[in-house]
């Protein structure tokens, strides 16, 4: 995101500029209410669920009499990708293009495209099309982890070590399961992963990387830039998965990048079992079109069974805004996802005891657990008894809804770029729930889909969950932890055993 005042030059996209976008098209019907629902089998979702055909028919026939053409389609995913000249998809979306410079929250230097007007769609297609993605090329989200300064240092843990200390269950690795990873940027190689599963004396998971919208693979050789969000979420579900495969979706920070690479997951040929998550920004620096068209791809996940774990953010309250108000991070706000919050870990990594845990915030600036409540999205039926308070006057979605580790000061060794570092921020946690999930739901024998109502079930305010630690003490600003869920750690930290247990319990025996 660019910064307040920090655009410095802008310019007109040029007519002959080549463009892609993403059309999302309507449902053929609307999705049931997903809370406790059984997966929907992905050929049946495809049918009743996607694009109508001839929607599809009719959106290609449009554009291309228009001077567009189709580069793909993915009815079950409602998605046609659509290329032609700025020029015809200005003239075609009603508006016109810029190019503007400046430097994002980072400080980098970044140009990309912005639309000049809100866009519409040709008058046949009204009601067709819901959104219109990609004339908006801009940097969409940031990665939500944080390398630690090596002086504030006070322990650190390998991903087995937390394996233990949160008490991931026995006998369970995986094994015949997919997790699925979203990446706006960066990359990794096979020697870093062979040199960090080799240090922890584990066979490491198959990983295979996939590219969506033209989106890739690619290193940059920065330990502490996108490589670094990339192997700290590879290094963390592999470790804690080893037996599963792994499958990693690079695509373009931008707001297509994001909505396809989620769908492209999602409606992947082998329907993964977990899909984790770590890029966010907060709620209200999303159009709300892009919002609506993500939220929706991860229903689709959902529905297909696919339990999507997503970090809360690493800013606090004000999840990084500078207008004083308190905000959410998105996708972690979507009700259709597992929010996961930060905390710090002070245990003895030889026995696995715990000695505190607390609210991860290390203070203005120096990072700490997003939570609150979302502007955007109403409360879920099975937050109802949960004690999520009001939202100016408004019941809405809270976040978070589970949290691990994310300090960076108690955080992750991992090894990037051949170096090695300790990394903390919840997009460690969104992988470490991924396995955790993806464990679980090999014990049970089924996937998890919307775990949300088994986690919530008979949580009332102030009462621990079966199957948590709760965590009562820290803030992240504007919240203090407290007994049972809070908008800090949630329902609070796993007790993986007992968690299966508190699952087995919740689902009728003919889903075991």
């Amino acid at each position: 995101m660019i910064t307040p005042g920090g655009v410095r030059a802008s310019v007109a996209v040029l007519g002959d500029t080549e463009i892609e976008v993403t059309l999302v098209l309507r449902r053929r019907v609307e999705l049931p209410d997903l809370a406790g629902a059984a997966p929907i089998p992905a050929a049946e979702f495809a049918v009743e669920y996607g694009a109508d055909p001839a929607d599809v028919a009719l959106v290609t026939a449009t554009v291309t009499a228009l001077g567009a053409r189709v580069v793909s389609v993915r009815t079950a995913a409602r998605l046609v990708r659509v290329a032609g000249l700025a020029a015809v998809l200005s003239r075609m979306f009603g508006t016109s293009l810029r190019l503007v410079t400046g430097r994002d929250t980072a400080g980098a230097e970044v140009t990309y495209r912005v639309p000049t007007s809100g866009l519409s769609v040709p008058a046949v297609l009204d009601g067709v099309v819901t959104a219109v993605l990609g004339l908006d090329n801009r940097p969409q989200a940031h990665p939500q982890f944080r390398p630690a300064d090596p002086a504030t240092v006070s322990t650190s843990y390998t991903p087995l070590q937390l394996g233990r200390i949160y008490r991931f269950p026995e006998g369970t690795d995986g094994a015949g399961h997919t997790i699925a990873i979203i990446e706006l940027g960066g990359g990794f190689t096979q020697v870093d992963l062979d040199t960090y599963f080799g240090g922890l004396g584990i066979g490491g998971p198959v990983v295979s990387a996939v590219g969506v919208d033209g989106g890739a693979n690619t290193p940059e050789g920065d330990p502490r830039g996108a490589d670094g969000e990339v192997l700290l979420d590879l290094e963390v579900a592999g470790a804690l998965a080893p037996a599963a495969a792994i499958v990693v979706y690079f695509a373009p920070n931008t707001d297509a990048g994001f909505v396809d690479a989620v769908a492209f997951a999602a409606h992947a040929t082998l329907t993964p079992t977990a899909l984790s998550i770590s890029w966010g920004m907060n709620e209200d620096a999303w159009s709300p079109q892009a919002r609506t068209a993500l939220d929706e791809a991860l229903a689709d996940a959902a529905a297909l069974g696919v339990t999507v774990t997503v970090a809360a953010g690493d800013k606090g309250s004000t999840d990084g805004a500078s207008d004083g108000r308190f905000h959410v991070d998105f996708p972690a706000s979507s009700p259709h996802v597992l929010a996961c919050g930060g905390t710090r870990l002070d245990a003895n990594p030889t026995t696995a005891e715990v000695v505190t845990e607390t609210v991860w915030n290390n203070g203005v600036g120096a990072g700490a657990t997003g939570g609150g409540v979302s502007d955007v999205f109403g409360r879920p039926s099975w937050q109802a008894s949960a004690g999520v308070p009001m939202r100016r006057g408004r019941p809405g979605r809270g976040v978070p809804d589970v949290a691990a580790v994310a300090d960076p000061q108690t955080g992750y060794r991992v090894w990037v770029d051949a170096t090695d570092l300790v990394l903390g921020g919840t997009s460690a946690v969104a992988p470490l729930w991924a396995a955790l999930v993806t464990r679980l739901a090999q014990a049970v024998g089924r996937p998890l889909g919307l775990m949300q109502p088994a986690l919530y079930e008979s949580v009332a305010a102030g009462t621990e969950a079966p199957g948590f630690r709760d965590i009562t003490a820290g803030s992240n600003g504007a919240y203090s932890a407290g007994p049972g869920w809070d908008p800090c750690t949630g329902l609070g930290v796993p007790h993986g055993t007992r968690l299966l247990a508190a699952l087995r319990q919740h689902l009728i025996p003919a889903d075991l």
